[in-house]
């Protein structure tokens, strides 16, 4: 492979917090040096002044292979992701059949090598079926290539079971992921319990089961000593019970979506249901602490929670549409919103972004230092559009964001030191 020398950039370090004009150079796939002088012969690239930063980790990708290839597969999934500046894409294990086996583990992670542009790694299942009862191979999957273990959306309600999966995976190093909710509270929900549902009249969730389902969580969490993560944190009341875990030594992080971080209740307006989402969009009060939270730490990871859905899945009545919104491609753009308001600077928005997801799936990717991948996006964090959704590269269009005024324009994508897009 040719040595290449990427000069005239912003580097966005998170690993250091700084941000600083350099140069880097690229062999063999990897970050060979850091403000070095060009090697002969080396390829030459002016980034013009943009900003250049670790690739994004998206961690929580919905792909529809197997069982929903026609919402969105491996190939649309991985070029939507190269144009999005996502470089590892940390799929989802609900899939038809869900990816409990070793056997399906091993056939998506073929297939995803073999169409995608980007790396993909997946999590596997943690009950079979994700039906919360019997575990799954553990040790298996992990043995195939499992980074993680998660049920997705499908709560545990046999607290029993789950205690004896987390201990399982506490002995195997395993991570689990789960979401936290109450499942009795949160059942049939479309938004978050209020003023606003009750004039709208839509069935709500109260905040309270979000705390609720942590709490338990956590619970046992200290007492099996498993390592956690929270996929999605969403209102005020559930950061104290974070705070407190984190403090007492346990090995929890947590994640929340961008949308939960740009967007509020009053967004779902005449029912439009590409704002509906699970857990479902929340107060402005509960957005801005959320954002306080990434700020100082609490929270860890941001993602995109990529839930891609076909048109005749939304257009119906609120309650009846599908939940959720693709985000691979307006997941950086989106997450500059917090950059542009003042609540973030870039290197603490790629530390959620890149940095801490990938540290916390032992990756070495969402790093500016020599010997690292050569996984990295350039862009422009001031360039305006207007969001066409049909432009979208992901064959679903179920964005909120459609018509939108945004910032930040991706460049140019690299995934082992390869221009993918």
């Amino acid at each position: 492979m040719t040595t290449t020398v990427l000069q005239n950039a912003r580097l966005i370090c998170p690993e250091t917090g700084t941000e600083t004009p350099g140069s880097l150079t690229l062999a063999d796939g990897m970050i060979a040096a850091v403000n070095a002088d060009a090697p002969v012969g080396a390829t030459l690239i002016d980034c013009g002044g943009a900003c250049l930063a670790p690739g994004i980790v998206d961690w929580g990708v919905k792909i529809g292979e197997p069982g929903e290839r026609h919402r969105e597969s491996f190939r649309s999934a991985g070029l939507a992701a190269a144009a999005g500046g996502v470089t590892t894409i940390i799929a989802r294990p609900d899939t038809a059949p869900s990816i409990d086996t070793p056997e399906t583990l091993e056939f998506v992670t073929r297939r995803a090598a073999e169409a995608s542009p980007v790396r993909i790694r997946h999590m596997a299942a943690l009950t079979k079926a994700r039906e919360g009862r019997e575990m799954t191979e553990i040790g298996f999957l992990l043995d195939a290539g499992a980074i993680a273990f998660s049920d997705v959306f499908n709560v545990a309600t046999d607290t029993k079971s789950l205690s004896r999966a987390l201990t399982y995976a506490r002995s195997l190093g395993a991570l689990v992921v789960a979401h936290p909710q109450e499942p009795g509270l949160s059942r049939g929900a479309a938004t978050t319990s209020g003023k606003f549902a009750s004039l709208r009249g839509l069935p709500g969730v109260s905040p309270m089961a979000e705390r609720m389902g942590l709490e338990r969580d956590l619970a046992l969490v200290e007492m099996t000593g498993a390592r956690y993560h929270a996929d999605q944190i969403t209102t005020a009341r559930s950061l104290p019970a974070l705070a407190r875990a984190k403090a007492q030594g346990l090995d929890v992080t947590a994640g929340v979506s961008v949308h939960h971080l740009t967007l509020n209740e009053f967004d779902v307006g005449d029912y439009r249901t590409f704002f509906k989402l699970t857990p479902p969009l929340r107060s402005e009060d509960d957005r801005l602490a959320m954002v306080q939270a990434v700020a100082e730490g609490t929270i860890d990871v941001i993602g995109s929670f990529h839930t891609p859905a076909d048109e005749e899945s939304k257009r119906l009545p609120f309650e009846e549409a599908a939940s959720g919104a693709v985000g691979l491609e307006t997941l950086l753009p989106a997450s500059l919103r917090l950059f542009h308001a003042g609540a973030l600077d870039l290197p603490a928005l790629f530390r959620a972004l890149s940095l801490n997801p990938a540290r916390r799936l032992g990756l070495p990717q969402g790093r500016l230092a020599e010997g690292a991948p050569a996984d990295l996006v350039l862009f422009d964090p001031d360039a305006p559009f207007v969001l066409d959704r049909f432009t979208l590269r992901s064959k679903s269009k179920n964005t909120p964001f459609d018509g939108a005024r945004l910032e930040g324009k991706v460049l140019s994508t690299w995934v082992g030191g390869i221009r993918v897009h």
